[in-house]
Order: structure tokens, then C-alpha cells, then sequence
């Protein structure tokens, strides 16, 4: 009986430099992708941090979003979110399968993400996932990247500044190059 059980929740992590989050979004199931963003925004915020969303056409374009954002920005972390229903054909598995071993080699490479994307049989199971009054995955999914940010920290030091890349923005401002 899934409704009877209880799981712990991490403490919310506590930073003391400013952290920034790129949220990347396929909003194809757009009610279901709002909810998903206001939870992973809430909790973001609740942390003290700051956050960039952009939307991409679908969950298979998001890890592709999250590495050009990584090589050309400078996010602390990326949330992943999205939403696959299962339908009448092998679509779904390709698409839930290669989106999430995508972010799972980015995050084995370093990168600190959550990953937001839903894969359910119904639209019932995704509204419940995604309400933030009720299991709120996109909450969890800020929640994960922004662990994963304080670990990295912990471990490493803040290797990244807060959302740019100091160089490119010289770069645009005087039209040099450093490569």
C-alpha cells in the first residue's frame, strides 16, 4: 500500500554563497509542467537561491539543453523536468530510457541535476506527481540538484560563479577572444 508509507526527507541544504539553477522545462503537458516549475521554483527559493527557466519542445531535448548550458554558462545546477505519459506505443520507453540516461551521464560527469521528469501510465498519476500540494516532484527535483550543489561545494569548493561566464560576457563586451 504506497499511500501508507512514509519517506525521509533530506534537510533543506543551507549555503553561504549565492547558488544559481538553470530550470530547464518541457512543458508538452503544459498544467502538469507549471506545477512541476513552481515547486522546483519554491524550493529553490526557500534555499536562498536564484533561478533561470527556459523551455525546450520535449523530454528528449532537455539533457541536450542542460550540456549546452553547462559549456556555455555557468549554473551552479540544472532541474530537469518534464512529463511522458505512456501511450499505444514503444515512444514512451525510448523517450523515458534516453532522456534520463542522459542526465545520469551528466551527473556522473559532475554536474549537479535534478531530474523532474515524470514517467507515468496516466495523466492522474502526473497530476499528483506534480501538485505541490501533494507529492510535488518538481520540489524534489530542485531539492536533489541543490544537495548535489552543496555536496560538490563540500568536496570541492565553488568552482563556478553565480549564472554567467565572466569570459564570454568580456568577450561580448570588448569583441576579443581568449581561444
Amino acid at each position: 500500500m504506497a499511500g501508507h508509507e512514509t519517506h525521509y526527507t533530506l534537510p533543506r541544504a543551507a549555503f553561504d554563497k549565492p547558488v544559481k539553477l538553470l530550470i530547464v522545462v518541457a512543458p508538452y503537458y503544459k498544467d502538469i509542467a507549471d506545477d512541476l516549475v513552481a515547486g522546483a521554483k519554491a524550493e529553490i527559493e526557500a534555499a536562498g537561491g536564484s533561478w533561470d527557466l527556459v523551455e525546450v519542445p520535449g523530454a528528449l531535448e532537455v539533457p541536450t539543453a542542460i550540456a549546452i548550458a553547462d559549456r556555455k554558462s555557468n549554473f551552479d545546477g540544472y532541474v530537469a523536468l518534464g512529463c511522458v505519459i505512456r501511450g499505444e506505443t514503444t515512444h514512451y520507453d525510448t523517450v523515458c530510457n534516453d532522456s534520463s540516461r542522459a542526465i545520469q551521464l551528466m551527473g556522473l560527469q559532475g554536474l549537479c541535476i535534478g531530474n523532474g521528469i515524470l514517467t507515468v501510465e496516466t495523466r492522474q498519476q502526473a497530476e499528483v506527481r506534480a501538485d505541490t500540494e501533494q507529492m510535488n516532484k518538481g520540489g524534489g527535483a530542485a531539492a536533489a540538484a541543490l544537495h548535489l550543489i552543496a555536496l560538490a561545494r563540500k568536496w570541492g569548493g565553488q568552482s563556478k560563479g553565480v549564472g554567467f561566464n565572466t569570459i564570454l560576457l568580456a568577450e561580448q563586451n570588448d569583441g576579443s577572444s581568449t581561444a
